[in-house]
């Protein structure tokens, strides 16, 4: 069973790439044990010469932004304190004061698929969760049951801006071929997601949707847009603890996504296991990245929109790899892709993937069950997805997991 909302982690605490073809064939061995139990070795890929060869010497060494920057001090959490300290701290903000909501969302059963999932199989039953947000917004998700028999595991899978459904279709009938419950979520104002918002000024007058960069107006002292983004998850996630209790629950994203996957594990230690994919860069890389712009970050992503939010004093991104990693059974793995048309490429995180592992081993005290975190750089593909060899790394890290805790 799951603890409560948004709970402490007390005791799991220690105070202190390849082609296409080749990487769908790793996928299909992803998680699978040798005789004797032992767990395959994760998949690895080498790098797509092809894909690289279009590319500069920009995206394949370090770039001068990370010379003397000594990581260690831009990572502020330390100790458990200072975990549940942030983790207030952000809950603050966005709910600002009243702590994370306790409801539930409106439930309607078995309805049919938005056009987005139609091509999914092996689906018994599908929920729509409803969540009202202010504005005259509501936040709807689609919870997945699996024809096969459920697994007790569920997983959360979080698209970004208005990507293809590709990628959402692949990742989350892989999840669903292992037996998976899935929630399938989109961002605000994209996808079964788009609608108008109640003008912040003339209450009743309906605007148009808007982009991410216009929420502007709505973001005041006494309520935060960043719910539009979050709550969702706190609603539902409630709505499964309250009724069919999963023993896990994971959350891949992607893009935007990956962002919201980011922060929302970091932010709710419910969250067991998560993989966000092309979602983040700490702050003082992303002007490094050989293709910045959108890499910057959209309004959300930025401590421009949200000073109150986005701490100071070190590197809020590097302090949430680290706060989504600690807890019993907990772990995360970033996942960017070195040569993506869109986000977050090059190779400057390799500035930083050995100083957050090692600070989430040292507060798990050792002990990859208190708490993990990793990072795989995928240099298979050129493209703004989660990739076959991705997905694969990600199913073997699940089922390994299953197999080990």
């Amino acid at each position: 069973m799951l603890g409560g909302v948004l709970g402490g982690i007390g005791a799991a605490l220690v105070t202190t790439a390849a082609p296409a073809a080749a990487a769908q064939a790793v996928e299909t061995r992803a998680g699978r044990t040798h005789t004797g139990g032992k767990p395959a070795p994760r998949p690895v890929a080498p790098v797509n010469q092809e894909a690289a060869a279009k590319f500069g010497p920009e995206y394949k060494t370090l770039p001068p932004a990370v010379a003397g920057v000594d990581i260690e001090p831009l990572i502020g959490i330390a100790t458990a304190g200072d975990i549940e300290a942030r983790r207030a701290a952000m809950a603050g903000y966005i709910w600002k004061g009243a702590g994370p909501p306790r409801t539930l969302p409106q439930v309607e059963t078995g309805v049919a698929a938005p056009a987005e999932l139609k091509d999914l199989t092996g689906v018994r039953r599908i929920d729509l969760l409803t969540v009202p947000l202010r504005y005259q917004i509501a936040a709807k998700v689609y919870d997945l049951l699996p024809r096969k028999g459920w697994n007790r595991r569920l997983a959360l899978y979080h698209n970004g801006h208005g990507e293809p459904p590709d990628t959402m279709i692949r990742t989350t009938q892989a999840l669903l071929d292992r037996g998976y419950r899935v929630m399938v979520y989109a961002m605000p104002f994209h996808h079964w997601n788009a609608q108008g918002i109640e003008d912040p000024n003339h209450p009743g007058t309906m605007l148009p949707p808007p982009s991410h960069r216009e929420l502007v107006p709505w973001e005041t002292a006494e309520f935060s847009t960043l719910t539009f983004f979050l709550e969702p998850l706190t609603v539902t996630l409630n709505h499964a603890e309250r009724t069919y209790r999963p023993e896990s629950v994971e959350m891949i994203g992607l893009s935007g996504g990956g962002w919201t996957t980011t922060v929302y594990a970091a932010l709710d230690p419910r969250i067991t296991r998560s993989y966000p994919v092309a979602g983040s860069l700490p702050f003082f890389l992303r002007p490094a990245s050989p293709k910045p712009s959108p890499t910057i970050g959209d309004f959300e992503q930025t401590k421009a929109a949200f000073p109150g939010f986005y701490a100071a004093s070190s590197d809020d991104f590097l302090d949430m790899y680290v706060m989504a990693s600690i807890g019993a059974n907990r772990g995360q793995t970033q996942i960017l892709n070195r040569f993506d048309e869109c986000c977050f490429n090059g190779v400057s995180h390799r500035v930083y993937q050995a100083p957050v592992r090692d600070r989430v081993r040292l507060l798990a005290g050792g002990r990859p069950e208190r708490g993990r975190w990793d990072l795989l750089e995928d240099a298979t593909h050129d493209d703004h997805t989660i990739s076959p060899h991705a997905l694969s790394v990600i199913l073997w890290d699940l089922d390994t997991a299953n197999v080990t805790t």
